[in-house]
């Protein structure tokens, strides 16, 4: 007679029951599957600053889908691709050094190769055409009006604040009749929030290369002050993540727990 405890076969319904090996098996399958998911297909991103806002709060911890902008892998023939789009919300590696590196932000692509872009009392004419503010940008407050961030590129970049020297020097050759004209793989990218952002208006195109991804939920957003789009000190970091910590709860914003963005 066949020892069921041996056979693994459960007497009562004659099904074969899972061993701890088996089942150690099945657990390190899932959690590789799990790392090699948030490893290559996906990357959290923090949202510091309210350039984007109300798109983004600031405190807005987000999920970026790395692989459906990425180029087309001939091994993963079941994820979707796509070339990025007017309108997506992109995360990018600022085109310009900051303190010897590039820097990880988010903003709006507002052009895309080949189109012809101009801003004139605020207002973005793509190819000849007024284009709608964003419906959730945050309002100018103060009534503080930047004539180099509402009529661009109209007004001389050089010596203005927040503006690169190279982009200063290299600017003219990229417009036409009073239009900056997307060169062939870059990106025009802004801030939802185009009075508080500096973007393409301050230091260029974005090259196709780095673009990582695009945000595609909200997971987590917490009340915490804005920092600036630099670098930040790594006692700061420590500190600002120990306050999260303390306060998670009470300043937690849940009603932004899986928000999508679009």
């Amino acid at each position: 007679m066949a020892n069921t405890k041996e056979s693994g076969t459960n007497a009562k319904n004659g099904k074969v029951e899972e061993t701890r090996l088996e089942g150690f098996a099945s657990t390190c399958s899932v959690l590789a599957v799990g790392v090699f998911v948030l490893t290559f297909m996906f990357q959290n991103f923090f949202i510091p600053s309210s350039s984007m806002a109300s798109t983004l709060m600031v405190g807005d911890h987000v999920m970026v889908d790395r692989e459906t902008l990425a180029p087309h892998a001939r091994w993963a023939p079941f994820v979707h691709h796509r070339d990025v789009r007017r309108g997506d919300i992109v995360v990018f590696l600022k085109p310009v050094l900051e303190n010897g590196d590039h820097m990880t932000m988010v903003k709006r692509v507002i052009g895309i190769p080949g189109d012809r872009i101009h801003l004139e009392n605020g207002v973005v004419y793509l190819n000849g055409v007024a284009q709608p503010k964003p419906p959730t940008a945050a309002p100018n407050l103060a009534g503080y009006s930047d004539p180099y961030v509402d009529d661009f590129p109209a007004v001389d970049p050089a010596g203005r604040p927040g503006v690169t020297a190279e982009w200063a020097e290299s600017l003219p050759s990229h417009v036409s009749n009073g239009d900056v004209v997307v060169p062939a793989g870059e990106y025009f990218v802004m801030g939802d929030n185009r009075d508080n952002s500096l973007d393409s208006r301050f230091w260029g195109f974005v090259p196709r290369g780095n673009i990582l991804g695009r945000p595609i939920f909200v997971y987590w957003s917490i009340d915490v002050p804005e920092e600036n789009e630099v670098h930040v000190p790594l006692g700061e970091q420590a500190q600002s993540t120990v306050d999260e910590m303390l306060h998670f709860f009470s300043k937690t914003r849940w009603g932004r727990t899986l928000h999508r963005l679009q």
